[in-house]
């Protein structure tokens, strides 16, 4: 008989609030967060489907896809496997694949998605944003509103391995996560643990700062909605000019990234600059180039922010 310890009854209880009866799609890894996920939400919820994806990396990701399988199949789950079709060259590209499929899945079954993340990856997260000079906007990290559903947040990983441990779950640890080529290794192997020595309450001090950030983003995503920007073609977002004119440069450089986030656009550091100063200088029939393949256009009446398109 296993043992309901405190943190046990916290984390069924926060996965029974979050994701309900579903229907959802658990992201399932085969590491420690994802399988106490797979474990609490097959108590709490009774329409939902596992869906686990082998990354193509070798033995360790087609035994991860093996345990999964096995264990939702144990708990009477059905589970989803996903494959990458190229062995991924960057961890971004795994990522990015690995999120593709679990779209594709909750698309095709109406679902929701539902993640592993915890308190941890949320504190490495608001901490690398840092590290990389992001705004506002992105310091929210995994607090910011999303339709992914992440019922493990607010639980530490020292709180999960005890959930795991008096569950006598099962899992397996990636080896990959103490490869320090891995930014987010070196933070929490390294750097994270060597400030705790000197500032103990950092992490409370960072998911504050996320706290404020997921505020401010609300504030700023209902000033954004009296623009009345629309959306005439995906990926595209077309704005008034005269709607933009009353605002400075510095108001500008906080307004174009959330407008660009309503196109799924993200804007750097630089591109904000740019497109705040384009917006007061440019002229009609001008246009601009950003990272990541967007360009913004000036028309006589608005401003069209889209991917880039060369000419012909």
């Amino acid at each position: 008989m296993t043992l309901q310890s405190p943190v046990v009854q916290k984390v069924d209880s926060a996965v029974r609030k979050v994701i309900g009866s579903g229907p959802a799609v658990l992201a399932i890894s085969g590491g420690l967060d994802s399988m106490v996920l797979l474990e609490s939400a097959s108590r709490a919820a009774a329409d939902i489907t596992v869906a686990t994806f082998d990354h193509g990396t070798g033995v360790f990701a087609e035994e991860s896809v093996k345990l999964v399988a096995r264990r939702a199949s144990e708990l009477g789950l059905a589970c989803v496997i996903g494959r990458a079709a190229r062995t991924p060259a960057r961890e971004s590209d795994w990522r990015s694949a690995r999120m593709a499929f679990l779209k594709d899945v909750a698309d095709r079954e109406c679902r929701v998605i539902a993640t592993a993340h915890n308190r941890d990856d949320q504190v490495e997260t608001v901490f690398m944003r840092i590290l990389r000079e992001a705004g506002p906007r992105g310091l929210s990290g995994l607090f910011a509103d999303s339709l992914i559903l992440r019922p493990l947040l607010e639980f530490s990983r020292v709180e999960l391995t005890d959930y795991v441990r008096t569950q006598a779950l099962v899992f397996l640890e990636d080896p990959s996560n103490s490869n320090r080529a891995h930014m987010r290794n070196r933070v929490r192997h390294d750097l994270l643990p060597a400030i705790r020595q000197v500032q103990p309450d950092i992490d409370d001090q960072l998911l504050d700062i996320a706290r404020k950030s997921t505020q401010w983003r609300r504030e700023m995503d209902k000033l954004v909605e009296k623009l009345g920007a629309d959306r005439p073609e995906k990926g595209e977002l077309r704005v008034e000019r005269d709607r933009l004119r009353k605002y400075d440069a510095s108001s500008l450089r906080v307004i174009w990234p959330v407008l660009a986030a309503r196109a799924s656009v993200v804007m750097d550091r630089r591109g904000t600059h740019r497109a705040a100063e384009f917006t007061i200088n440019g002229m009609t029939g001008g246009s601009i180039q950003l990272s990541g393949g967007v360009e913004i256009l000036m028309r006589r009446d608005h401003l069209l922010l889209r991917r880039w398109q060369p000419q012909k």
